[in-house]
Parts: C-alpha cells; sequence; structure tokens
C-alpha cells in the first residue's frame, strides 16, 4: 500500500472523507503523522523479511574505516562476510579494536574484524575493519534497514500493512477521544493482536531464528 492509500485506510475507519493527497488539510496531515509512528513502531517490533538487505562496502589498500552507504543509523545487523574471500567477519569491541590500531604499524592484510564507529557527514554507520585491507574486498553487511518517515503520497509500504494501519487508527482515536463505539484502548489491543499474526506469518519464513535445538 502507498502513504496515500494507509492514510485513507485510516480516515474511513474513523469514519472521516477520503482526501486525494495527504497533506490536503490540517487532519489528514495529523493522520499521516499517525502513519508513520505506526510504520517506526511496526518495523522495530520485529526483522521483517523485507526489510533484509544486504550492504556492500568495497574497500581499498591500507583504508580502515568505511561507511554503510544508504543505512542512516536504521540498520540492524544479522551478518558481515567477506565475500571475496568466502568467510565470515568477526565482530570486536571498540577497546579491542583501539588497542589493535595504537601500535606503532599496523598490520596490513585481509580484513577479518569489524567494529562500528559513529556516522559519517551523510548520516550513515560508519565501520571500521581489521587488518587494514591491503587491497579490493567487497565486505557484505547483511543487516535489517528500517526506513525513512513517509513523505510523498505515492511511496510504497512494504512491511505487512494491517498492524500500522490498526496502529496509526488506534492513535488516531485516542486522539480524538471515540471512533462511534469501538474506545482507544480495544483499538490497540485489536492491533497488539494484528501485529502478533503478522510477527508469526513472517517468522515462519526463519525457523532457525526462533526454534532452539539442543
Amino acid at each position: 500500500m502507498t502513504y496515500l492509500q494507509l492514510v485513507n485506510s485510516v480516515l474511513r475507519r474513523l469514519r472521516e472523507d477520503e482526501v486525494t493527497t495527504v497533506g490536503q488539510n490540517s487532519y489528514s496531515k495529523l493522520i499521516g503523522e499517525f502513519v508513520n509512528d505506526a510504520k517506526r513502531s511496526v518495523e522495530d517490533a520485529y526483522d521483517w523479511t523485507a526489510l533484509r538487505t544486504t550492504i556492500t562496502v568495497t574497500t581499498s589498500d591500507s583504508s580502515y574505516n568505511y561507511s554503510l552507504t544508504g543505512s542512516q543509523n536504521k540498520t540492524k545487523l544479522l551478518s558481515v562476510n567477506n565475500d571475496t574471500q568466502k568467510t565470515e567477519m568477526q565482530y570486536r569491541g571498540t577497546a579491542w579494536m583501539n588497542n589493535a590500531y595504537l601500535i606503532a604499524t599496523p598490520p596490513t592484510g585481509v580484513p577479518q574484524f569489524y567494529n562500528f564507529k559513529g556516522v559519517d557527514t551523510n548520516g550513515d554507520t560508519t565501520v571500521d575493519v581489521y587488518p587494514k585491507p591491503n587491497g579490493v574486498y567487497n565486505l557484505d553487511f547483511n543487516v535489517v534497514q528500517r526506513t525513512a518517515d513517509f513523505t510523498e503520497d505515492s511511496t510504497s509500504l512494504v512491511i505487512p500493512s494491517s498492524p500500522v494501519i490498526q496502529i496509526a487508527t488506534a492513535l488516531g482515536a485516542r486522539e480524538r477521544g471515540e471512533t462511534g463505539g469501538t474506545s482507544a484502548a480495544e483499538l490497540f489491543a485489536l492491533a497488539d493482536n494484528t501485529l502478533a499474526d503478522a510477527i508469526a506469518m513472517d517468522a515462519a519464513q526463519h525457523p532457525e531464528e526462533t526454534i532452539w535445538y539442543s
């Protein structure tokens, strides 16, 4: 569903007229804010399959700090692979990484370890790797990438729409005080159930993450 379709779906549930653009009036703008609030809540609730992607970093000789372009500090890391060497990279803490680079001449070689290092001027997450690369390697950062707030009517939602709509409706009902028969508390309870069902369905695609084997 698009941003506009989400807003109109909420408006209908609140017994309001549909709009042709989210910015049509002050109330549709408010519902648009609630849709974005609901989207963030749902995206943060689970590592959705639709949000999983790979950010590839290409190293250069002797450079050890890189940006995860497009991450906007909204990522959850799942794994890191050195695709060139076909190996999995390992995390090391900040103190470990700092100590590794305190020596006079840090070694160069195949990157084996990584550590996050703040954000760059674009707001993207940056990462240090060790040893310093001695050439070009493709490092694949497998992440869950949360999306930016919607601003355009045509922007499409990729995660399940039902919990987003239900949460946004509950937020709208709480702000207004009534929905013509259903309390905000009941709507939030419905939203919780809808979110739980959506998570259960998506989790079935990744049983290795939810089933424990002795």
